[in-house]
C-alpha cells in the first residue's frame, strides 16, 4: 500500500500529507520519483524535506523543526481553497463505488448511531477542494459498502456532474488503494485495475459490497522495489505505521 501510494504523489506537487500510512508514502516519493514534492499538515506545517524522525503525531517536535511554513490550520485550509493543493490523502471507516467516504457514524439513525466515529476533521475540505484525492483503507465488505451511512468527505455522490451541481472545485477521488488492490475512478465508479501480489480477482470481489467492475487489462501492483522496502524500514524500523509492510 505504501509504495503504490508513494506512485500517486507527482514531483512539485503540494500534497495534504497526514499521518499513519500517507506520511511514509510521502517519504518514499520524496527520496524516490518526487523530490521537488511538499508536503502539507492540517495543523498548518509544510515541508520540502521529510521530518528527520518518525512522526506519532502531526504537532511532533521533528515536523516543525526544518518545516518551510508553520503556521495555522486555517492558512493550510486557505490553500485549498485558493485551488493550490494538487492532492490530498484521506482514509475513512465506510467508502461507496463512488468515492464517497464516511468518518461520521456506522448505522442510519443519527441519533442513536451503532458506532460514532469521530468525524470530517479536515476530510471534507480536502475531498471537496484538493485536485485530486488519494484514498487509502483495509479492504473489507463492511467497509466498501453499496452506499455509505453518512457521507462525511464527498467522492462523486450520486454520480456523474453530482460534483458540478455542487460546485466542488477539486476532482474528486482519483485512486483507492486497499490491502487488496488498486481502484481507479472511472466515469464517476471504482473499477479494479489491479490486485496485489497473492490476492486475485475473486478474493477482491469476495470483500467487495458492492458489484464489482473490473478493468479488461486488470493486473498485478508493481511490488515495492527494493529501494523502496529500504527506504521504508529505515523511516520506520519498529513498523509503527507500515507493520513493515511495502
Amino acid at each position: 500500500m505504501v509504495a503504490q501510494a508513494a506512485r500517486e504523489i507527482r514531483d512539485g506537487e503540494r500534497v495534504f500529507v497526514g499521518m499513519r500510512l500517507p506520511l511514509i508514502a510521502f517519504v518514499v516519493a520524496k527520496r524516490t520519483h518526487a523530490p521537488n514534492a511538499i508536503g502539507l499538515f492540517e495543523l498548518g506545517i509544510a515541508r520540502d524535506e521529510p521530518a528527520t524522525e518518525l512522526l506519532y503525531t502531526m504537532g511532533d517536535g521533528p515536523n516543525v523543526r526544518g518545516a518551510v511554513w508553520c503556521a495555522r490550520t486555517i492558512d493550510l485550509m486557505g490553500l485549498l481553497q485558493r485551488g493550490e493543493v494538487d492532492a490530498g490523502f484521506v482514509g475513512g471507516a465506510e467508502i461507496d463505488r463512488r468515492g464517497n467516504l464516511n468518518t461520521t457514524a456506522i448505522g442510519t439513525d443519527r441519533a442513536r448511531p451503532a458506532v460514532q466515529l469521530p468525524g470530517s476533521g479536515g476530510g471534507a475540505d480536502i475531498a471537496s477542494l484538493a485536485g485530486r484525492l488519494i484514498v487509502i483503507m483495509p479492504h473489507d465488505r463492511r467497509r466498501l459498502r453499496e452506499r455509505v451511512d453518512f457521507m462525511t468527505s464527498p467522492g462523486f455522490g450520486d454520480g456523474l456532474g453530482w460534483r458540478e451541481r455542487m460546485g466542488l472545485r477539486g476532482g474528486g477521488p482519483s485512486v483507492l488503494i486497499t490491502t487488496l488492490g488498486v481502484f481507479r475512478f472511472v466515469d464517476a465508479h471504482a473499477v479494479l485495475v489491479s490486485v496485489h501480489p497473492g490476492v486475485d480477482v475473486e478474493r477482491v470481489r469476495a470483500e467487495t459490497g458492492w458489484d464489482l467492475a473490473v478493468a479488461s487489462d486488470v493486473r498485478e501492483t508493481e511490488p515495492p522495489s527494493a529501494d523502496v522496502l529500504r527506504i521504508i524500514r529505515e523511516y520506520d524500523p519498529s513498523g509503527f505505521w507500515t507493520g513493515r509492510g511495502g
